[in-house]
């Protein structure tokens, strides 16, 4: 059986407290990345950090020790960006060019799961090198400006579009360039729940299965608190689309990039706007857009995760 071969862009932060306010960082990535080491039909052929849940710093560290002390074979690492595209002043970076040069050799999926800033500028400094990008799996979007992203119960707080918030104009890139992208956003991601039982389950003999679930604790209990029973593992759907692509409901959509009242400062009185990854049937850039699981997807997916 042929692999696909996949390059994974990540900003890893599993058990990372968070820099600027109280509580942990996400660690879905960690899943992500787990869960394709673990894919008997794929083959990771490099890994590249990129800024995002963490500093640059954090999560090249993070994966340069999953891809040591967990992958089933060698997969360099390579460090990418520490912030937003400047299209005034645009530089590469080790992640980019090692990113290239991996292209030259042969098309990939690219599996995306922090902002797209380092699939962006390849797009912009290696414009050959576009047809050789079989698709860009990424982790955001939604249907409609107010499709607010809702944690807790009742809502404590609405979550950002966090990776498309972080650099808008790496997505409109990959738009204008015609390269092919799928959309795992928080419609579906927020369809999967995984529970103290799930971490349990997890604590296998695999050492990197007991890591992950240790590290998933204080992120649980953070949702916990809010009033959840579990935490969605948002990356971890884009993942699973290269692994599995029938165990997602997808459809054809177009997206567009629109200007509105900004979702994280709706009780403030000031004006203050943003940009939105819009996604439905109006004429725009074509994406596949995943938004449901089959009925026994969370069986699938723990399978995946702790087989040897």
């Amino acid at each position: 059986m042929s692999k696909k071969k996949v390059w994974i862009d990540t900003d890893l932060s599993v058990g990372m407290k968070r820099y600027h306010r109280e509580g942990y960082s996400d660690v879905d990535d960690g899943y992500a990345v787990l869960q394709l080491f673990k894919a008997e039909n794929i083959e990771v052929t490099g890994i590249s950090a990129v800024f995002g849940n963490t500093k640059i710093e954090d999560a090249y560290r993070l994966s340069q020790k999953m891809a040591a002390e967990y992958a089933p074979y060698k997969i360099a690492v390579f460090k990418g960006a520490a912030e937003q595209i400047n299209l005034a002043e645009v530089k590469t970076n080790e992640a980019v060019a090692a990113l290239a040069e991996a292209l030259k050799k042969e098309p990939l999926h690219i599996l995306a799961i922090g902002p797209a800033t380092n699939i962006g500028i390849l797009v912009l400094l290696y414009p050959e090198l576009k047809s050789q990008i079989k698709e860009v799996v990424l982790v955001a979007g939604r249907r409609a400006a107010d499709a607010y992203f809702k944690i807790g119960k009742p809502t404590s707080h609405h979550a950002p579009d966090l990776n498309f918030d972080l650099d808008n104009d790496a997505f409109r890139i990959l738009f204008e360039n015609n390269i092919k992208v799928v959309l795992c956003p928080f419609e579906i991601s927020n369809k999967v729940w995984l529970t103290a039982k799930d971490l349990e389950t997890l604590k296998t003999e695999d050492t990197g299965n007991i890591w992950l679930s240790e590290q998933s604790q204080p992120w649980l209990q953070q949702w916990i608190a809010g009033g959840e029973t579990g935490f969605n593992p948002f990356d971890v759907l884009a993942s699973h689309y290269l692994l599995a692509p029938e165990d997602l409901v997808m459809e054809e959509l177009n997206a567009h990039l629109e200007i509105h009242t900004n979702d994280m400062l709706l009780e403030t009185p000031e004006h203050n706007f943003k940009q939105y990854l819009i996604c439905n049937t109006q004429p725009g850039f074509k994406v596949t857009y995943c938004y449901d699981v089959v009925s026994d997807y969370h069986q699938k997916l723990m399978n995946s995760l702790t087989k040897h």
